[in-house]
């Protein structure tokens, strides 16, 4: 099991073998292990990886990161893997654990978009256009008969979408700079630009 955090910079193409491929770029690294969980105290086995310096930090994450004689980060994160011992607290992690072709999960949180109608949060596509109409943007009928006479749950209405965490599996890395910790997957990747990601090996293979 492998998995580095980084930073969403943005998307470009690449050209190999005479063909456009469209990737993401995303700083990696470095990342620094900031504890180590085992089963006897903690319940499970696991690291925890920080990323992004970080200028301020409160009193008890400032004692955290002395004690592990690591600087203030902005970003902490697990992974669970069960050969902890090949960790050391306070050992550098870079993007060149990964290797060009191989197959790694990008997981990233999508653009929140606010409180939206339902024609932008569902994608219905609205009334007539006509001059005649008065029904363009709504969302129409949502009520029911003398039975059951409520609106059922899980009825698609207006409210806030986005904001939510998502996992692009199986993404192939296309091309690796470890000298500025840049690595590019192919396709896009959730989040905004600048956006924390997280990539890891694969939980499913196809």
């Amino acid at each position: 099991m492998k998995m580095i955090l980084g930073k969403k910079i943005g998307m470009t193409r690449l050209f190999k073998d005479n063909m456009s491929i469209p990737v993401t770029i995303v700083r990696a690294g470095p990342c620094w292990v900031v504890q180590k969980k085992t089963k006897q105290v903690d319940g499970y086995s696991a690291i925890q990886l920080g990323f992004d310096s970080a200028k301020r930090v409160n009193k008890p994450l400032e004692g955290h990161f002395k004690k592990a004689q690591v600087k203030p980060v902005r970003f902490l994160r697990e992974m669970r893997t069960e050969d902890i011992d090949q960790y050391e607290i306070g050992q550098e992690i870079k993007v060149d654990i990964f290797e060009v072709g191989e197959k790694i999960d990008v997981v990233g949180w999508s653009k929140g978009r606010g409180y939206s109608g339902a024609m932008k949060r569902w994608g219905f596509s609205g009334g007539p256009k006509a001059h005649g109409s008065k029904f363009h943007r709504e969302l129409g009928s949502i009520g029911q008969h003398t039975d059951p006479a409520k609106i059922l749950k899980g009825k698609k209405m207006p409210g806030r979408y986005g904001n939510e965490r998502r996992t692009i599996h199986n993404a192939e890395i296309v091309k690796i700079d470890a000298e500025n910790n840049l690595i590019a997957v192919k396709g896009g990747v959730p989040g905004a630009r600048g956006s924390l990601v997280i990539l890891r090996s694969p939980r499913r293979t196809r």
